[in-house]
């Protein structure tokens, strides 16, 4: 569940983040301690109550120890909740598993019929066609299973029941692994949720419980099952005051300037899982310079702990620049379709045509599913750096194999000449077996050179781009960084790097790199590319050049938009734009607007348009071409 900073709901509710709720639950049925939970509740919202209300429901289904009996046509239960309860004590008593197999609902998506058979009910389908690689399976086609249906009355009636199995059972003590037995109780439950907040790691937590259940015989789920709550119950810890200065900081930057957005999910107990903001300056940066973005978490949560998630650009003097940040819970599919959906309609819908992460798959499925017709490339970087870990026991890794793979990918041209020379190297080193590289072939597509020349990256090819971004917090967070101080120093950081770029623009419009060479397309860069771009140029060998090959992205004699809009940091803009207004004052004729030459075709170039106009005369001819 999501909500977007700027209701009136977010502005109250968000300030819940300050406090926490104390619950003090035991464990009756077993005469355990009371203990302290304490978690974050952001507020009610009517259909999280309702979904509380039916975990509640479901959770005061108890089993006892009486006999169930066998089902048979005509049983009516009140609800298919309690039927389905009904048939799990059946099947647990009995030692076989169950599945839902099949349910109809109505045009209210209310359930009308139901389906629950033995788990080894159907037939097993491979998913590929390798039988070698085939994985196990207990179907055997058991036909075991009850129907049932809601009646006119509301009543849940069985009009069949099969109990014949064509496989034997297992034993009482081994039915409790069938998924369906599998059960955390809520004392357990907390008690890994606490230790887990405590950086207990859960092979002794669980062993924990194992000691304190009196052996494994006794639990009625695995040390696996425990690792799959806690990974999808995980919520974000904020620790001490982090929920109340990141309120402080929302409100603060709400009330500083009308484009800050925050967005805020919460799972269904209330307790905040992920957040995700950005500034009016980020959206009006993003609009000049969305084409390409890197996304990378590992910076700051490998080396901090802090689980920081942005969003980069590249601005036209080939710096980082920050498009948008979240704070998440977990990495996995859900997580990062949510964080993507939050920022795609924070940018007004508009995806980025190229974006670049490390080899993550739930990434990958998260953007193919958010952004579909956005280029996806893997980090080059980040594989290249594998080489040594996949390939370094190879007889001949540092005998020719490291260098080959390099020459194969930076030396081909086209996809043709990759696929060649790859398939030499495969069959030169007798690498046919080596998993890890037949899974980048088949990837290549997101990580070859030669696959993603026909798109623009903005001279880059790896997401150091979000790590140069993150290390601009290394002056400001540390090992023992709490989420209230990060906050804190949020600011101060951007702060810095508004200010590196605010120099820069001085520079670039007040300082002139000399040419190198009397060819004229330099002159033509110089007068219009940014410093860092001029001096990229005068390091290549070029001799003529159209200009449709100048690019908008890059220049200098551009007023762009995200520089008029107000922001946390324009205390340092006026600042800059005060110290440069006293250098032009001096420096008569330095940094206006190039005049347009003569006989050229006068236009006037608009960037941006969504909160104001700003004009430019373009300095060469008919600029359709730039």
């Amino acid at each position: 569940m999501a909500r977007w900073q700027g209701e009136p709901f977010a502005v109250e509710q968000l300030a819940a983040l300050g406090g926490f709720e104390e619950r003090n639950r035991g464990r009756k049925e077993r005469g355990a301690p009371k203990y302290k939970e304490s978690y974050l509740k952001i507020g009610l919202d009517p259909i999280n109550v309702n979904k509380v209300a039916e975990a509640e429901e479901t959770n005061e289904i108890s089993y006892d120890d009486e006999r169930v009996e066998d089902p048979k046509p005509g049983m009516e239960f009140a609800t298919d909740k309690e039927l389905l309860a009904y048939y799990k004590r059946y099947a647990k008593q009995q030692d076989f598993g169950v599945i839902t197999q099949r349910m109809k609902r109505d045009a209210f998506g209310k359930p009308k019929y139901v389906k629950i058979g033995c788990a080894c009910g159907g037939k097993y389908h491979p998913s590929h066609s390798n039988i070698s690689k085939s994985r196990p399976t207990i179907k055997t086609d058991c036909k075991a299973k009850l129907n049932a249906h809601l009646d006119r009355n509301g009543v849940w009636v069985l009009t069949t029941a099969e109990n014949t199995h064509n496989h034997s059972t297992v034993s009482p003590q081994k039915s409790k692994f069938f998924r369906i037995h599998k059960c955390l109780d809520e004392y357990s439950k907390r008690m890994f949720d606490l230790n887990d907040r405590t950086g207990i790691r859960m092979n002794k937590n669980f062993g924990a419980l194992v000691v304190d259940a009196g052996g494994f015989e006794n639990l009625e789920f695995q040390e696996k099952d425990c690792r799959n709550y806690i990974d999808k119950a995980r919520h974000l810890r904020l620790g001490k005051g982090g929920g109340e200065a990141l309120s402080d900081y929302f409100k603060r930057m709400r009330k500083m300037n009308d484009g800050f957005i925050s967005v805020i999910d919460v799972d269904d107990e209330l307790r905040l899982r992920n957040v995700f903001w950005a500034d009016a300056l980020s959206r009006a940066e993003y609009e000049c310079f969305g084409d390409v973005i890197t996304f990378d978490t590992t910076y700051l949560t490998n080396r901090y702990g802090m689980p920081f998630a942005p969003f980069v650009g590249v601005n036209h003097h080939g710096q980082s620049i920050l498009l948008g940040a979240g704070l998440i819970s977990s990495e996995n599919t859900s997580t990062f379709v949510w964080l993507f959906q939050a920022w795609l309609e924070c940018m007004n819908g508009q995806a980025p045509k190229a974006i670049i992460t490390d080899q993550d798959r739930t990434m990958k499925s998260a953007i193919a599913m958010v952004f579909p017709e956005t280029r996806h490339r893997y980090c080059l970087w980040h594989i290249m750096r594998k080489l040594p870990e996949k390939l370094g026991s190879h007889s001949q890794f540092n005998a020719g194999l490291k260098t080959d793979i390099q020459t194969t990918l930076y030396d081909s041209h086209t996809c043709e000449e990759f696929d060649a020379k790859w398939g030499e190297l495969i069959q030169k080193y007798d690498l046919g077996d080596n998993t890890w590289l037949e899974g980048l072939y088949t990837e290549r597509s997101f990580w070859v050179p030669a696959y993603l020349k026909d798109v623009f990256w903005a001279g880059t090819s790896t997401t150091q781009r979000s790590e140069s971004m993150n290390a601009f917090f290394d002056g400001y967070v540390h090992s023992g960084t709490t989420l209230k101080k990060f906050v804190d120093q949020f600011d101060n950081a951007l702060r810095k790097k508004v200010e590196v770029e605010t120099i820069a623009d001085f520079n670039s419009y007040n300082q002139t790199i000399p040419c190198v060479t009397p060819f004229l397309f330099e002159k033509q860069f110089q007068a219009v590319y940014t410093n860092a771009k001029f001096k990229e140029i005068q390091g290549e060998k070029i001799y003529v050049l159209p200009e449709r090959y100048i690019l908008d992205r890059w220049r200098k004699d551009l007023k762009r938009r995200y520089t008029l809009v107000k922001s946390s940091y324009d205390d340092l803009r006026d600042n800059a734009d005060t110290r440069r207004k006293i250098f032009d004052d001096e420096q008569v004729g330095v940094g206006e607007v190039p005049t347009p030459q003569v006989g050229a075709n006068v236009e006037d170039v608009v960037v941006g348009t969504q909160y104001s106009t700003v004009t430019q005369q373009a300095p060469w001819g008919n600029d359709e071409n730039l």
